[in-house]
């Protein structure tokens, strides 16, 4: 049953990509939300998908997370979140952990894990070049502040 609400920057779900073919995404995993709801976008989600397999090759995209966030594992065993496979799925495909009868869970990463995932995106979208510049938080009515 998919999830009900729209989900947060930072949360961790579960997402069906069975219905894709490969080369692509095709099973249930777990991902990470990395995008905050926009306007006109109640339906889509932005995701990253988090893997248990060790990457093959030290890259930039493939971000190893501080632990595994799935509730029924150990939160020392290893996972890494796929960043230069970013996609927009509908949330439909979306659904927290079962962790009883009735029962789901959906954690939050925590905000070191959440940047460090942004930052691999821009790296597995060939502009790594502007992850190095000078970070920009947005203060009060989304006006830019540099160097924060």
């Amino acid at each position: 049953m998919p999830i009900q609400f729209f989900p947060r920057a930072g949360q961790i779900l579960v997402c069906d990509f069975s219905a894709f073919q490969e080369p692509e995404m095709c099973k249930v995993r777990p991902i990470i939300v990395v995008s905050p709801r926009l306007p006109h976008r109640g339906e889509i989600v932005t995701v990253v998908p988090i893997s248990t397999t060790a990457p093959k090759h030290d890259l930039p995209f493939v971000v190893k997370l501080s632990k595994n966030y799935h509730p029924d594992e150990d939160d020392g065993l290893a996972c890494w979140a796929k960043c230069d496979m970013v996609m927009n799925i509908g949330r439909f495909r979306l659904n927290g952990f079962k962790v009883g009868r009735r029962r789901w869970e959906t954690p939050q990463a925590t905000g070191d894990d959440l940047e460090a995932v942004k930052r691999g995106m821009i790296h597995g979208l060939g502009m790594g070049g502007l992850a190095t510049g000078p970070r920009i938080t947005y203060v009060w009515q989304r006006i830019p502040v540099f160097g924060l």
